[in-house]
């Protein structure tokens, strides 16, 4: 199976282009910006020596479903999908921390709470809470925005105190982030799912706050199956996911977790191909969906340039 794990486009009107972990940004004149989801995985801040076959497709499919699903919620940078790897959209100013909102205690917060942490970003958290636990209400914990190395989790006092993002703003992004968290849950618990914790990343264009980049995927998100949460919780076992916390598990077991000695494990083919079918099958479960494979004869590069050049030409 093939992977797109790197793009090196030069459209008509080409200002510059990023590489990011997963994402290849193209900004095209100045005021529209190309997003390439690739295959690249990425987990501790590292990004894995193999892609994942339809991980891309997967990643920008779902984000797409959710940006239109959100629309009226506020206003997003979504413009067109012309390939099953790519969104189009327009250029924002993004601001430079990261909006993480937690319905449920899991993941790095649980490991911080069980280390002793009991202020996360500026919120108190009760003792005596168990892992998986759902919080009163969901709890918004950001993070500033790091180009390299380690986002730093922030509090919303410290974002303003430090000029990060004005109050207005910040208090716009909150509202938002609460609002279209509460969106992905209910569309999530149709599919039954919980959708226990997401990012979100926003920008401003002409005066006005945007959700930008992808939205409610597997790289951004962690979904328990909502069948058995309860039971399992009781019971102190580990919950039936949909996220990509189960490669950072497989990471750990292989004693890797980006700290210094540490070698990471091989990814072989087989297991490539499992990463691939766990994100296809939280696409199917999120969406309702069948999943249909973009398999075409053509290199998958080729194709993505050709359908961009197509979409700029018109538009």
């Amino acid at each position: 199976m093939k992977a797109l794990t790197e793009t090196n486009f030069n459209f008509a009107n080409q200002k510059s282009v990023y590489h990011g972990k997963v994402r290849d940004v193209y900004n095209i004149g100045d005021d529209k910006i190309v997003m390439v989801a690739t295959d690249r995985i990425s987990a501790f801040d590292t990004v894995l020596p193999k892609g994942i076959p339809f991980k891309g497709q997967v990643l920008n499919q779902i984000a797409a479903k959710f940006l239109d699903a959100c629309q009226d919620i506020c206003p997003n940078w979504k413009l067109a999908t012309p390939d099953p790897m790519v969104t189009v959209g327009l250029k924002c100013e993004g601001f430079r921390v990261e909006m993480i909102i937690r319905s449920i205690l899991t993941g790095s917060a649980w490991r911080e709470y069980k280390n002793g942490c009991r202020e996360l970003c500026g919120v108190k958290l009760p003792d005596g809470m168990r892992e998986n636990e759902r919080f009163p209400e969901p709890i918004i914990t950001p993070t500033t925005k790091a180009d390299e190395g380690h986002d730093m989790n922030i509090s919303k006092e410290e974002i303003i105190a430090q000029g990060i993002v004005s109050k207005e703003d910040y208090e716009v992004m909150e509202d938002y982030t609460r609002k279209i968290f509460a969106r992905g849950q209910e569309i999530a618990a149709k599919h039954g799912l919980i959708l226990v914790d997401t990012k979100y990343e926003f920008g401003k264009r002409d005066g006005k706050v945007y959700l930008i980049d992808e939205i409610h995927t597997p790289d951004s998100s962690r979904y328990f199956y909502a069948d058995g949460y309860e039971e399992k919780f009781e019971a102190g076992e580990p919950q039936k996911q949909l996220s990509k916390e189960f490669v950072r598990q497989w990471l750990i077991e292989h004693d890797f977790m980006n700290e210094p000695g540490q070698v990471l494990p091989e990814i072989t083919d087989e297991y490539a191909e499992s990463v691939s079918d766990r994100y296809i099958e939280l696409y199917e479960h999120i969406t309702g969906e069948t999943f249909t494979k973009e398999e075409t004869d053509e290199d998958i590069a080729a194709r993505i340039e050709k359908n961009i050049s197509a979409w700029l030409a018109e538009n």
